[in-house]
């Protein structure tokens, strides 16, 4: 039996807007009705597309053949586009980050309990095989005792010269890729929380918001988790860096380029000394290859249009979303203990 179509608006036709268009007409389970932008060349885009363009966005809030809307606006308009959505009785999918503070999210979370319609928020990095493929070697523990992992993304051009620059916009990494981040973090290791965190904003390339930040958080047993977030970076460190106590793996880049490197013989412990101008280290020494293995990283393949063909599934046949709204709420609340961190300069226990 042929799965029923889920008929969905786009307000937002920017980058994401767009990407979001492309993708919903992808998916034999979803159709693009059309978008609505404030822009006239991005509505112009659209048109040039092939979609559908709305004269406004309340055209398209009286479409009835117009199930759920996708909001791709700057961040700061997610509140009064998606209660206006909800008002419409329509389903809202909402970029990340959803909303600016926490108690913007429970404004939206509490409006679409009370209008009986589903809410749920575009955290695509989830689909991110980079990311799967620690969490992978983090939930086997094949590298003994985790006890250090390192997420970064780094890039050199700034921050992008749009709204994602303005502060009364949301812009800043801490709300453009801290999200992605924080929400993978916690994804990885579920039930463990964070302690604490000691975040550090930069501002290499403006003062008006954060273009890059570090922030390093405590969890039990010794472990640390270290997300970075730089934009003035033109020699790269590894997207991810995970330490256990048998081995590291790594991963180099999007590419999925790394290795696993695991001890094989603990009980030969002779090394060759390290010289250098200033003297010799046997401490420091890389150990001797006939002591290590290395390994391959393990294929992990994914899907990211299993986010609309669940939104899909969650409308049409009562399925559970697979972005839930408190896990979203606890990314908000750990992305503000990065910035009280940072502007107290000192560690901020959660």
């Amino acid at each position: 039996m042929e799965k029923k179509k889920l008929h969905i608006g786009l307000i937002g036709y920017g980058g994401m807007g767009s990407w979001h268009a492309r993708m919903l007409n992808e998916i034999p389970e979803t159709s693009l009705c059309g978008i609505w932008d404030i822009d006239p060349d991005r509505r112009e885009a659209a048109a040039a597309a092939g979609i559908h363009v709305y004269e406004s966005q309340q055209e398209l809030l009286n479409d009835i053949t117009v199930e759920a809307v996708t909001i791709a606006t700057p961040n700061d308009t997610h509140l009064p586009v998606a209660l206006a959505v909800m008002s419409a009785g329509k389903h809202v999918v909402c970029e990340k980050p959803v909303a600016l503070n926490r108690e913007e999210l429970a404004q939206m979370t509490d409006y679409s309990r009370k209008m009986g319609v589903l809410f749920t928020v575009h955290q695509n990095r989830r689909w991110d095989e980079d990311y799967l493929i620690i969490k992978q070697l983090y939930d086997r523990q094949s590298l003994g005792r985790i006890f250090n992992i390192e997420s970064r993304v780094h890039g050199s051009r700034g921050i992008p010269g749009d709204w994602r620059n303005q502060k009364q916009h949301g812009g800043g990494m801490v709300l453009d890729w801290g999200v992605h981040l924080l929400d993978q973090m916690n994804m990885m290791l579920g039930s463990r929380k964070p302690l604490s965190v000691f975040a550090q904003l930069t501002n290499v390339t403006n003062e008006a918001v954060d273009d890059g930040f570090r922030a390093l958080f405590q969890f039990d047993d010794q472990l640390t988790f270290l997300v970075e977030v730089g934009t003035s970076n033109f020699i790269s460190m590894p997207r991810w860096y995970l330490q256990g106590e048998n081995g590291t793996a790594v991963i180099h880049d999007w590419k999925l380029n790394g290795e696993i490197v695991m001890v094989s013989d603990w009980e030969k412990r002779d090394a060759v000394p390290v010289v250098t101008a200033a003297g010799l280290t046997k401490t420091m020494a890389p150990r001797t290859d006939e002591t290590v293995k290395k390994y391959p990283l393990p294929e992990v393949h994914s899907d990211i249009r299993d986010f609309y063909r669940n939104v899909n599934a969650c409308i049409h046949e009562g399925a559970k979303p697979l972005i839930q709204l408190d896990e979203v709420m606890e990314v908000m609340h750990i992305m503000e203990a990065v910035f009280r961190s940072a502007e107290q300069n000192s560690v901020v226990y959660l």
